[in-house]
């Protein structure tokens, strides 16, 4: 699921220079009728890597709020994982029923016309058989089937990106990276989250699981051994950790005086709210927080191993040093008296700038 932040009515051109993104492109297509927008946000690292969601948006300008924030997100993400990557993201609007041969394949035209400044993968309401489509018409897709020599679906090594940068902000929290017993909240159950429930059942944690989707929620439940609560109920809980994995700022003003738990660590993207507000808040209740960006950063790293010829061994090697890249994070986030994000965000803000120095943009 995805939540969208409100929009205040301010124009194109100062919400792009807000995040400074490079490039903002609008995809329209009568015949088929896309409607489209793609965010390329920085390419000093290299090509925009980012996937394709679709969404039944408000108004346009919540679709181009999403894909601003995204594509930023991607930049960070890429950047701190030590990837030679920048950040981009692509919203097709419009519900997911709608989609065709033709509209998937009159998009992959706009990401060709590119000329590989973005790459795009699934995301959100796409499948692999959409990425097919689209690679009809343009080389510049990643996440593909394996039968078409691609590196399949990311979401085990979403999940075990997050489960690595969950157990190290456990070790910061509780001075040990050990989950047996420990009482977990998991918000959203769909691809990743399920594959991180594993991870879970299998070191003995407690579970406690909600989804916007009832009977998915109750299935997860009697497969995980787990307890199902409402969408609301969540926040609530008397847990030591509380993992977002589907909804999008779910740490807010409404929310985070709720939270019981010592940890937030999840896999959904843009979990705060107001990165300025809601940092700081988290350190002052004393909850440890993992930057969202960071320990998701799974599902990025094993697209990249397509683009670079890896295997997916090689991807979750890479994604295994989640771990220590959070730890490093942490303490830095305590040493500098600072928030996790905050410090997360200038680690990654401080390789592209030392970067820069040897090309500007790809």
């Amino acid at each position: 699921m995805v939540e969208i932040q409100q929009v205040t009515d301010t124009s194109v051109f100062s919400q792009i220079a807000e995040h400074q993104h490079e490039q903002v492109v609008y995809c329209h297509d009568h015949e088929t009728g896309l409607r489209a927008i793609i965010g390329i946000h920085n390419t000093v690292l290299g090509p925009a890597l980012g996937g394709t969601r679709m969404w039944h948006y408000a108004s346009d300008a919540e679709a181009l709020n999403d894909v601003l924030r995204l594509s930023r997100g991607m930049t960070y993400k890429a950047a701190i994982s030590g990837l030679n990557l920048g950040g981009g993201k692509a919203v097709i609007i419009g519900d997911q029923s709608l989609k065709t041969e033709a509209l998937l394949r009159k998009f992959g035209r706009f990401v060709k016309n590119l000329n590989g400044k973005y790459i795009t993968a699934e995301d959100v309401n796409m499948t692999t058989k959409d990425m097919e489509y689209i690679r009809m018409e343009t080389k510049h897709v990643a996440g593909l089937p394996e039968s078409m020599g691609g590196s399949g679906d990311p979401s085990p090594v979403t999940a075990y990106g997050t489960y690595m940068g969950m157990k190290a902000a456990a070790k910061k929290a509780f001075g040990s990276d050990s989950l047996t017993g420990k009482r977990i909240a998991v918000q959203g159950v769909g691809h990743v989250g399920t594959y991180l429930l594993e991870y879970l059942q299998k070191e003995g944690a407690q579970l406690v699981l909600t989804d916007y989707y009832e009977d998915r929620a109750l299935e997860a439940a009697a497969r995980f051994g787990a307890r199902a609560v409402g969408l609301d109920e969540i926040y609530d809980q008397d847990v030591d950790i509380y993992s977002p994995c589907a909804l999008g700022a779910t740490i807010n003003n409404d929310t985070i005086d709720r939270l019981k738990c010592r940890v937030v660590a999840g896999c959904a993207n843009n979990q705060l709210q107001d990165e300025n507000t809601h940092g700081p808040a988290l350190v002052e209740r004393g909850i440890v927080y993992a930057p969202d960006f960071l320990i998701n950063a799974g599902g990025l790293i094993n697209v990249y191993s397509e683009v670079i010829g890896g295997s997916r061994q090689s991807a979750l090697t890479q994604t295994e040093k989640i771990y220590d890249i959070t730890t490093q994070v942490l303490n830095k986030a305590e040493q500098e008296q600072s928030h996790p994000q905050a410090a997360a965000t200038r680690q990654a803000e401080e390789r592209i700038a030392s970067l820069g120095k040897v090309k500007s943009t790809f």
